[in-house]
């Protein structure tokens, strides 16, 4: 289901963003038009998309989601309605890639927390999806790539 993760630095990273907090029901309801709202922005600026977009996701509670949605780009971008400019921070994660449709992303985050905590690694409450390759390029969900990351604490 995941691949063998592994520990990495990023780099900092601009990125357009749009945070949402939302009920857990409503996620399939405000995920695509709000994916659209920033890429829309982006676009129009002229200044991405200039990678994958992610979720970066702040809290996630047994009834509620608290993430923003981000789109890489290649220049500061202008707020635009609830579009905002925003930076992900260069920090040491903890990686793993999960290949498969997103309703095993549950399953996947399951076993990469349970192989976190054997190896003693300790990480930060928030988290991080980057989708490498989804619908938009592939009808097939077997060929979807889901980064999976957690920041780590020194």
């Amino acid at each position: 289901m995941i691949e063998a993760p592994q520990v990495v630095e990023t780099p900092a990273q601009r990125v357009a963003l749009l945070h949402i907090e939302t009920p857990r029901s409503k996620m399939q309801q405000v995920m695509g038009p709000g994916i659209g709202e920033v890429m829309a922005a982006v676009r129009a600026q002229g200044i991405g998309p200039a990678g994958p977009w992610f979720a970066h996701h702040h809290a996630i509670t047994a009834e509620t989601f608290d993430f923003d949605i981000c789109v890489p780009v290649n220049a500061p971008a202008a707020p635009v309605g609830r579009v905002a400019p925003g930076q992900r921070p260069a920090r040491k994660v903890v990686r793993t890639v999960y290949h498969g449709p997103y309703e095993g992303l549950g399953g996947a985050w399951h076993e990469f927390d349970a192989w976190t905590k054997a190896e003693g690694y300790k990480t930060a409450r928030d988290l991080y999806e980057c989708y490498v390759v989804g619908p938009e390029t592939s009808a097939d969900p077997a060929d979807w790539r889901t980064e999976l990351s957690r920041p780590m604490l020194e």
